[in-house]
């Protein structure tokens, strides 16, 4: 049976990813599970663990070479498998994430965007077309998008999520501000809580008073 890796683990990946791109770019061409886990606040012992739920990457007495690695975690990341993916709700929320946020370097092309407002249907924001919110479940059937990103009012996700599921959707980037929780297992949904971020943060800042 496959090993099943936890979620912690999971969530490091994209930072390894992240900080193993940043020792690319700087010319670095090999790193030490120390050195690696003090840049990311992690001790060489978890950097190792970590690594080795997937086989381990390094050798012995040498490290990691940098790009070696990046490309190995991008692959179980599944970065370098083309997806797609489509928005509903281009309010300020979305175009936000449409305008700044790089779908490409995540592994995504997003190839359209939804919305019910009349002034919006038919723009272009950075490239992707905005379309009426009722089109869609023709276009996912006819597209087969693999992940439908939720930038719509909280009191539509439901609704819009079943819709997104009974077109074929593989998963759900939700940003609602509620928990979707789905009936059919086989559809991740990744919530985003940007509120609940903030009281994390204030409740450490309480820590150290």
């Amino acid at each position: 049976m496959e090993k099943k890796v936890s979620q912690a683990v999971i969530k490091r990946l994209p930072r390894y990813h992240a900080h193993l791109e940043e020792l690319k770019a700087a010319g670095v061409m090999k790193i030490s599970s120390k050195d690696l886990g003090n840049k990311m606040g992690l001790t060489a012992s978890q950097v190792r663990q970590d690594f080795n739920c997937f086989g381990g990457f390094g050798q012995q007495g040498y490290g990691y070479r940098v790009s070696n690695l990046l490309d190995s975690i991008g692959s179980i990341l599944k970065l370098d498998v083309a997806k797609t993916a489509v928005i509903i709700g281009v309010g300020n929320l979305g175009q936000a994430i449409m305008n700044n946020f790089s779908f490409v370097k995540a592994g995504f092309d997003l190839i359209a965007a939804f919305d019910s407002d009349k002034e919006l249907i038919g723009r272009e924001i950075s490239g992707v077309r905005v379309y009426d919110v009722a089109e869609l479940e023709d276009f996912c059937r006819r597209y087969s998008p693999d992940v439908g990103v939720l930038t719509l009012p909280k009191q539509f996700a439901h609704e819009t999520a079943a819709k997104l599921c009974g077109c074929g959707i593989k998963g759900i980037w939700n940003f609602t501000n509620i928990d979707l929780h789905l009936e059919i297992d086989t559809v991740p949904v990744e919530n985003v809580h940007f509120a609940e971020s903030l009281m994390v943060l204030s409740y450490r800042l309480g820590e150290n008073k």
